[in-house]
């Protein structure tokens, strides 16, 4: 008889929390029985599975008795405070919040990469940070081809990244833009900070606080946890990375600008890398410049799949290479690979018996 799961969602309300319940929805996973947690706030609303009604409840450390699989998406403090509250009651939790990332306990998983790392797991598994998954799944197929010596990524990051409200308040610019009224900036580009500035008709190259040496911390966890992906070291020397990461008037759909360079330099080629893209999981190349084919976020939009182009050689430096990247930063960057590494832990049996 086919094991069935008590699966809770935490933070079932948010923008990634109702792709959460969808990506659920659509998934291999066998639910035996479904719970969406929120805020005091949120609780009370109805909101749906596969048909069904089901009533949000507020979360309180005795909400995961019973459940065998979380995911969460409500947020750091949030997820500190609950999360080990639901190990202890023998649930299995996939985090999309930074709560746990740089954790050396915690793996730090993107399936296409590193499922492997989940048999370590200790209750809890970080979801990565959604630019930080995109730009791995497209590396990680030359990676293993041709090894990696550095990566220096630009990110062209959707305002959506940072939130509902965030987003309405570009949308709200947007409008005041055109009726030649003052655009009014209360969040961008980080909520709690001196100085906001508009993002509507505007790029902002900075998301999240700055950090010392004038990196900020977006960039920071772009670099460390693509080590900590790839390398199981979130302070590895074998491969460097770098990141600028800026904040478009886009809704969805991160776009980044990837150079890399190879340690096999004889034996790649553009040509090479093209047909490694096309076979690897998780990844579409769109890469026809005849035919002005490459990827764009607005048909990304509400796709899993991670999309790549514009893969060119650096006629000037040997061995290193251009390409672009786009995906749908609240699916692959959130949702469906918080639903990915919950299919991968079902299937590996990494979840314990459901209670009965």
């Amino acid at each position: 008889m086919m094991r069935e799961y008590n699966v809770a969602i935490l933070g079932a309300t948010g923008a990634v929390g109702t792709r959460l319940i969808q990506q659920l929805e659509q998934s291999t996973i066998p639910v035996k029985s479904v719970k969406f947690l929120a805020s005091s706030r949120s609780a009370g609303k109805e909101l749906a599975f596969k048909g069904e009604p089901v009533v949000v409840e507020e979360a309180t450390p005795d909400s995961f008795e019973g459940v065998d699989l979380v995911l969460a998406s409500a947020g750091g403090a949030v997820s500190k405070r609950l999360l080990p509250e639901a190990v202890k009651r023998g649930a299995v939790c996939v985090d999309n919040t930074s709560a746990f990332r740089m954790d050396p306990e915690v793996p730090l998983v993107v399936p296409e990469v590193n499922e492997d790392a989940l048999e370590r797991h200790h209750g809890i598994i970080a979801n990565p940070n959604c630019s930080t998954i995109q730009m791995v799944v497209a590396l990680e197929p030359i990676r293993k081809a041709f090894g990696l010596k550095q990566v220096i990524v630009s990110t062209y990051q959707a305002t959506s990244g940072a939130g509902q409200q965030a987003w309405n308040e570009m949308n709200e610019q947007a409008q005041q833009h055109l009726n030649g009224e003052k655009m009014t900036s209360t969040i961008y580009p980080v909520k709690g900070g001196e100085k906001h500035y508009p993002l509507a008709f505007n790029l902002l190259p900075q998301i999240d606080v700055f950090e010392d040496g004038g990196y900020t911390h977006e960039e920071w966890k772009m670099i460390h946890e693509t080590k900590k992906i790839m390398l199981d070291d979130m302070d590895a020397k074998d491969i460097k990375v770098t990141a600028t990461c800026v904040r478009v008037p886009v809704g969805i759909g991160h776009g980044e600008t990837v150079y890399f360079e190879v340690k096999d330099e004889k034996n790649a080629s553009r040509e090479k890398i093209q047909r490694l893209l096309t076979k690897a999981p998780g990844v579409v190349l769109q890469d026809d410049p005849e035919k002005q084919l490459y990827p764009q976020p607005i048909y990304a939009e509400g796709k899993r799949d991670t999309f790549v182009g514009r893969v060119r050689a650096d006629e000037e430096n040997p061995g290193n290479y251009h390409m672009w990247v786009v995906s749908d930063n609240l699916l692959k960057g959130a949702a469906w690979n918080t639903v990915q590494i919950a299919e991968k832990l079902v299937e590996k049996r990494l979840v314990g018996e459901t209670k009965r």
